[in-house]
């Protein structure tokens, strides 16, 4: 596909233009380091330099309560919510987490509620720079570099930005818009010079190969690093709330006052939570902190191995910023490291 590339001082008109078609949710600032994907209308509101949102973008495919039938009485109605929007300015780590969930909701029966915002999302990536903070570990789920996902796709450069074009969709978009210049040979030279010196910025953060993470969890389930987080965790659920590949929820039918019409909706549910793993009878299968925080990481690193022959993590580290106990994921797995040395 090709490159095209758009002067920064260009970058606001392309915004407005995108806005004026349809809902446009890109990263923006609410102070003190932190910043969320947010309805905008020009390029000025816009974070391009920005640690991993609050929420990742996720919540556009699958929102934290969404209306699935609407009943009375009489009948039943399926419903299905979506806007066509864009969402501009999705790093790496969370365009693997779409990746990871479109896998999830594609397998059969499939979930057509997601399937159906999906298709009226288009994506703009936006490439780090950098490393965000502490936190992150995208060089270790190989998610510092883009591998797909967009429909358009931004690296940023001191006079202008330079985007790639992966799909129809985005190729529709550039033409639209018509304020961009092809992509020339002293473009392409300076893209590649610059991910030879992002290979030396981003280093692995763990003395580990990625490929041999699941072997790792192979041998831990009995590990005492998960009684060590029996006692620190606090069970309320932040890290999976801020995961880009958690998906679990529950299914509430709410009858109305009138007794006669009613929605059945479901909302984001967590495997932290002490009734998740509640069974008729009062039975729980993962009772103990510790218990549900190995169910956690064995979810990131064990299980979609098996099922999709890749991690559930991205990286992004917004699990390790949210948690009020101070664990973070590098530290569990470095213990894990350490255990079987």
């Amino acid at each position: 596909m090709a490159y095209v590339v758009l002067r920064k001082d260009r970058f606001d008109d392309f915004v407005s233009a995108l806005s004026a078609q349809r809902k446009v949710m890109a990263p923006v600032s609410r102070g003190y380091n932190q910043f969320e994907f947010d309805e905008v209308h020009s390029g000025r509101e816009i974070a391009l330099s920005y640690i991993p949102t609050i929420l990742p973008p996720k919540k556009y495919f699958m929102p934290q309560r969404e209306t699935l039938i609407q009943f009375n009485s009489d009948s039943a109605e399926a419903v299905v919510d979506f806007y066509n929007m864009v969402i501009l300015g999705v790093h790496t780590c969370d365009l693997a987490g779409i990746q990871c969930l479109n896998m999830v909701f594609s397998e059969r029966p499939k979930d057509y509620n997601y399937l159906v915002r999906k298709n009226n999302i288009t994506i703009i990536g936006l490439e780090c720079n950098d490393y965000c903070d502490k936190y992150a570990s995208c060089t270790l789920m190989s998610a510092e570099l883009p591998n797909g996902g967009y429909d358009l796709f931004i690296t940023e450069f001191d006079e202008y930005l330079l985007f790639h074009v992966s799909t129809q969709t985005g190729e529709d978009i550039i033409n639209s818009v018509g304020i961009f210049e092809p992509a020339n040979a002293s473009h392409m030279s300076r893209l590649a010079g610059y991910r030879r010196q992002k290979r030396s910025i981003f280093n692995k953060e763990l003395p580990v190969d990625s490929k041999d993470i699941a072997a790792l969890f192979d041998k831990s389930f009995n590990s005492r690093v998960w009684d060590g987080l029996n006692e620190r965790c606090l069970a309320c659920g932040n890290c999976t709330n801020v995961c880009p590949t958690c998906y679990c929820f529950d299914v509430i039918d709410e009858p109305a006052l009138d007794l006669t019409t009613g929605r059945r909706y479901r909302r984001w549910d967590s495997c932290q939570l002490e009734p998740f793993a509640r069974v008729a009878g009062g039975a729980n299968f993962r009772e103990s902190r510790g218990h549900r925080q190995r169910h956690r990481y064995y979810r990131k690193f064990s299980y979609p191995v098996r099922k999709f022959f890749r991690y559930f993590c991205t990286g992004c580290g917004r699990c390790s910023r949210a948690c009020m106990a101070n664990i973070v994921l590098k530290d569990v797995l470095r213990d894990l490291l350490r255990e079987h040395q």
